[in-house]
């Protein structure tokens, strides 16, 4: 009892340092419904946190809000990190996590949960990505209009051939057919993705092949990857370089979006990879200017990380609306999306997070100034 006192003391004080409340009405606030949430957090941090919400310990007025304040005034380094933390990071940095066999399983662990719930979370056009809301309304028109920047900035024209690595449900192979004329080749490692994106692209000079981009063998116009770049893992940037060189004609143009951190780690938070995104890790733009040096020319970079907070909200939103509709996902698996979507939407909110679409060309390619489309 004396132990549990103690970390209720200590956890209350940090609250108390950042104006956050138990009990409060706040949007930032707080209920604790089991005291046992004290000591948790405090020994395992940000897994902690996930795994005590997932199990009903503790609420927030608004949760989104609670990380976006928590993020701001950086409550995580006011407590130390615990062996297990610590061992996370050493195994990160001491093993390849991206391989191959790896990166096939990783994927399955998040894309293949079930195509029912992704499609009453996403738009349309089932893109799992952050949208482009400079003149949108809705989440579609971000979605669609995200697209459309996305081909202008690759200069598409009819008949090139472009390579969507990471393609998803087909949404943007579909788009870039459709809309620009083009052939597209796109690969995804998850199955029931590419189950989904031959489905969606039947009839389209679409190609979906289930396999890893280290896999992938031909000759394209263009090369795009869009929410991909984060799977890769900071130990493979250079091979993922370095094949997309043997993949992109010598006068292309490549385009990847990509969430981007403000730091340059090996590792990732303790709870997305567990429950999330296993394996992955948010690259910094030095990791990835490191890994493209002498072969490359980055001709543009667009920072539109906010809007990433709204769409992870129409997200959050959307599944919340059609939970009851939705069967074999039980209380805790309601619990877990919550805390991702509106945790990932606290952090871009207080900028913890960055969202990129950097454009690439070839070191030695002679051209025009690159220009960024309106």
């Amino acid at each position: 009892m004396a132990d549990l006192d103690k970390a209720r003391g200590l956890g209350l004080e940090i609250l108390r340092r950042a104006g956050i409340e138990v009990g409060g009405d706040q949007p930032c606030d707080i209920a604790v419904h089991d005291d046992r949430f004290w000591a948790r957090v405090l020994a395992t941090r940000e897994l902690g946190l996930g795994e005590s919400y997932q199990d009903g310990w503790w609420d927030a007025n608004q949760l989104d809000e609670f990380i976006a304040h928590v993020q701001t005034l950086d409550l995580r380094s006011l407590v130390r990190p615990g062996p297990g933390l610590l061992m996370h990071i050493a195994r990160a940095r001491a093993a390849n996590r991206q391989t191959v066999r790896r990166s096939r399983r990783n994927a399955g662990v998040h894309y293949d949960i079930g195509n029912d719930l992704y499609e009453r979370m996403l738009d349309k056009r089932m893109i799992y990505s952050c949208g482009y809301w400079r003149r949108a309304e809705d989440l579609d028109q971000a979605q669609e209009d995200k697209l459309e920047l996305i081909c202008r900035k690759l200069q598409l024209e009819p008949g090139m051939r472009l390579l969507d690595i990471g393609c998803g449900w087909g949404g943007f192979a579909r788009f870039a057919a459709t809309e620009h004329g083009v052939t597209v080749t796109g690969a995804t490692p998850a199955r029931e993705q590419a189950r989904w994106a031959r489905e969606a692209c039947a009839g389209l000079p679409v190609e979906i092949r289930e396999c890893d981009y280290r896999d992938l063998e031909g000759s394209f116009d263009r090369i795009v990857s869009i929410g991909m770049m984060e799977h890769v893992g900071p130990r493979n940037l250079k091979t993922f370089f370095g094949r997309c060189g043997r993949l992109l004609s010598g006068d292309g143009i490549m385009l990847h979006h990509t969430i981007g951190s403000l730091e340059s780690k090996h590792h990732t938070d303790p709870w997305f990879d567990k429950y999330i995104f296993p394996g992955g890790v948010v690259p910094s733009l030095a990791q990835i200017t490191s890994a493209c040096e002498h072969d490359w020319i980055i001709e543009d970079v667009q920072n539109f990380g906010p809007y990433y907070d709204r769409t992870l909200m129409a997200w959050h939103r959307k599944v919340t609306e059609a939970w009851t509709d939705l069967t074999g996902y039980d209380e805790r698996v309601r619990r877990t999306w919550d805390y991702y979507l509106l945790s990932s939407a606290g952090s871009f909110r207080a900028r913890a997070l960055q969202l990129w679409q950097i454009v690439f060309t070839r070191s030695r390619r002679r051209s025009e100034v690159y220009h960024r489309p309106d």
